[in-house]
């Protein structure tokens, strides 16, 4: 009876520590605030420019109204970001979730290039999704 409880207390903390494998983007930022997905909503609502640094393709499969586009990946560059928006305003950066680490990178070299108003929705657009907001997409 202990064996098998052993195992299956052991088993239980194995799919706790795969499940925490999953969500590996950093909680914060230095520099950045990290905002929730209602505070992100509450800034789409008051017309906070929206970057989504994901790849086109998930871009174009769906992305936050009026959020621009650049790839972290591939074209993310302090030159690309500062045609979209200046070093003292405002900017909120997303990307997949808390499974990907493109809006906490976007977010730390945005701030290492000098910006100074950077929120990372580190949640981003699968959550977004989830509460029902609202989803642009771009047919192919």
């Amino acid at each position: 009876m202990n064996k098998v409880f052993s195992a299956l207390l052991m088993a239980t903390f194995l799919v706790v520590d795969i499940s925490k494998a999953n969500d590996f983007s950093p909680g914060s930022v230095e520099g950045a605030r990290t905002i929730s997905t209602e505070t992100a909503k509450l800034f789409f609502d008051k017309g906070y420019l929206f970057l989504d640094v994901r790849g086109l393709n998930d871009y174009r499969m769906g992305h936050i109204p009026g959020a621009y586009h650049l790839s972290v990946k591939s074209d993310f560059d302090e030159q690309r970001l500062s045609a979209i928006v200046k070093k003292d305003q405002s900017v909120v950066i997303y990307c997949n979730g808390t499974s990907c680490l493109g809006s906490s990178i976007a977010v730390e070299k945005a701030i290492g290039w000098g910006w100074t108003s950077v929120f990372y929705y580190r949640r981003g657009i699968k959550d977004w999704n989830s509460m029902g907001y609202p989803v642009f997409v771009i047919e192919p």
